[in-house]
């Protein structure tokens, strides 16, 4: 059976001072995860009103890809510096991709 697109919204916030240290850090996961087979997309937004605001929109060819790319050693290394920079712990919310069953 084949397993559904999956699509990740992960919210991150700096805190206060840190903003420029959590860029820089989510930038290079950008670089990695980009090369990771199953990443269709990973792209990093900044509020317009809270620079302190990070979002990663993902999308993923299936979960078992985006259950491999949360067990990369650097998104690992990653999280282990989370307490020094952000504000509060990471906001994962992943999400089945369904429009495609949409007729176009």
């Amino acid at each position: 059976m084949n397993e559904n697109k999956v699509s990740v919204l992960a919210k991150c916030k700096a805190k206060s001072g840190m903003e420029e240290e959590l860029k820089k850090e989510l930038m290079a996961l950008v670089v990695l995860t980009r090369a990771e087979s199953g990443c269709i997309n990973y792209d990093l937004h900044q509020s317009v009103e809270d620079k302190a605001l990070f979002i990663l929109y993902e999308n993923w060819v299936s979960k078992k890809d985006l259950d491999e790319h949360l067990a990369m050693p650097y998104l690992k290394a990653f999280l282990d510096k989370a307490d020094e920079i952000l504000a509060e712990p990471v906001d994962i919310t992943v999400l089945e991709m369904i429009s495609e069953k949409a007729g176009k």
